[in-house]
């Protein structure tokens, strides 16, 4: 991954609006919402939501697939999931105590549900 497209995408999530649009989506995956859906959930005019669905879209977070008259947003999690990697890839420099910690804190939001803690 490129530094200008991890740039990209830091920038679109940098606004409140296109964050909170991010999160919503990623927490209706894998269906996604309409833009309607969108623009109602976070009480933004369908204007301005159209705004910030383009710079998500453009940073390649989030995708668009026509459904009959419907226009369908998902989070594009691989495109997260690169970007997130890229920026942790050389954190620890050869050095894991570095980054343990910050690992150890992102498990707890990835397992699996049913798992149980120690």
């Amino acid at each position: 991954m490129e530094n200008t497209t991890v740039i990209l995408a830091l920038a679109a999530l940098a606004q409140s609006t296109r964050l909170d649009v991010f999160r919503l989506l990623v927490g209706h995956e894998p269906a996604g919402l309409a833009a309607g859906e969108v623009a109602r959930a976070l009480a933004v005019p369908h204007n301005t939501m159209s705004s910030h669905l383009a710079i998500l879209t453009r940073a390649g977070l989030i995708r668009a697939e026509r459904q009959s008259r419907s226009i369908i947003y998902r989070a594009d999690l691989d495109r997260f999931r690169a970007v997130t990697t890229f920026l942790l890839k050389d954190c620890c420099g050869g050095r894991p105590e570095i980054c343990g910690p910050l690992v150890a804190d992102l498990t707890p939001c990835c397992e699996a549900q049913g798992s149980s803690h120690a």
